[in-house]
């Protein structure tokens, strides 16, 4: 007999939630966090939005079409990262084997904490009551014997509820077949025009058939996760790969020196990061997006990794130098630093070249911790204004 040990626990409208505990006036009133001009995504949204038909992912020129009296919030990364790491830390608290998928996410596997914490569905609840006092936040959990039973039960008990599932053929058995994993909008158009709409047609399709429409892989995966069978562990996730900043433009921009300048902005971000993580990259990476949607990144390999936002940018500066978008107008910038090491690097030494400002630039993230991130800001940065006084 399968037993549900796994849990997906999600944070229900996080970013909203994070808002609301320092906002409480935006409480029961449509809220979304993303951005509100014309190129704005909808981050996140309030169930009171959702009601009207909001959704992640939506352009927010739309989203205000369908909740005209919704309030939108930039985001603010700071508060969800640290939100997001007490969330991490509480859930373990209950077992070890925690993997997370996103800021507000993850899945638990609670096959060795029964002894202490009673069943997945008394561990579940836990969790939910635990979130909610500690973390003033709210979740759904959803459990099971495979990761894809919990993640659709968990989706199935929003908002604020629990639902954990001992019979995954039961319950999958009714669900649309496009709440499995890997059946898109191509292999759902596939599915349907062999007459497929549920999960039971695709269990009782025989095998050869389905071979047929979507190969002898393709087949076997949809075949075992219709059935409930899926043997993927919850599995522990290392550290980050790499740390990046990016941003789209409300307008497409062409000019250099405001191409530079972003660029030596997105270089401060990665420093700071990589400087209050204790991390240095080895690679440096420059993404751009052109207004027709290209998208293009260079990469470099520097002899000694870094954290120093001068070396960022230089980097960056030289690898955008190296590309040539003609006459086309930049709609996105990016930087990234990956191959990341942590603990002092060995360096050779030099008489040539700037010398490393690493106890100035500890001191900067230090004030900029405590006073917030515009308290110091490189001059060229400034506004005109502001330099010349």
């Amino acid at each position: 007999m399968v037993t549900p040990d796994i849990l997906h626990v999600d944070l229900d409208a996080f970013y909203v939630s994070v808002e609301r505990r320092e906002r409480p006036e935006l409480r029961g009133v449509p809220v979304i966090v993303g951005g509100a001009g014309g190129r704005g995504v909808v981050l996140s949204c309030s169930y009171e939005a959702r009601a009207k038909g909001v959704r992640n992912g939506m352009p927010s020129a739309r989203a205000r079409r369908l909740c005209r009296d919704a309030i939108f919030v930039s985001p603010n990364f700071e508060p969800y990262t640290s939100a997001s790491k007490r969330f991490r830390a509480l859930l373990e608290s209950f077992t070890p084997r925690v993997e997370p998928i996103s800021l507000d996410e993850a899945f638990c596997d609670v096959s060795k904490a029964h002894r202490l914490y009673g069943s997945s569905e008394e561990i579940a609840e836990r969790i939910r009551t635990r979130v909610r006092e500690e973390l003033d936040l709210v979740c759904s959990v959803g459990g099971g014997p495979t990761k894809l039973v919990a993640k659709i039960a968990s989706r199935v008990c929003k908002p604020d509820g629990v639902l954990v599932v001992d019979d995954p053929v039961g319950f999958l058995h009714p669900r649309p077949v496009s709440d499995l994993w890997g059946v898109g909008e191509v292999t759902a158009g596939v599915l349907r025009r062999l007459g497929i709409s549920t999960i039971r047609d695709l269990a009782e399709m025989p095998k050869g058939v389905l071979r047929e429409a979507v190969g002898a892989a393709g087949a076997a995966h949809l075949h075992a996760v219709a059935w409930g069978r899926d043997p993927s562990p919850v599995e522990l996730r290392s550290d980050a790969k790499s740390v990046g900043a990016e941003e789209t433009f409300g307008s497409d921009i062409d000019d250099e020196d405001a191409i530079g300048a972003e660029l030596l902005r997105l270089s401060d971000r990665v420093a700071s990061r990589l400087v209050k993580g204790k991390l240095r990259a080895r690679t440096i990476t420059m993404k751009i997006r052109l207004a027709g949607f290209d998208t293009y990144t260079r990469s470099t390999t520097l002899p000694t990794a870094t954290d120093d936002v001068w070396t960022i940018y230089r980097t960056a500066q030289a690898a955008y130098g190296r590309f040539r978008r003609g006459r086309r107008a930049v709609r996105l910038l990016g930087v990234s630093g990956s191959g990341l090491v942590t603990g002092p690097v060995a360096q050779q030494l030099s008489f040539e070249g700037r010398p490393r400002f690493a106890e100035a630039e500890a001191a900067v993230e230090r004030v900029r911790r405590r006073w917030g991130k515009e308290a110091l800001r490189l001059a060229r940065l400034l506004p005109k204004r502001d330099a010349d006084n």
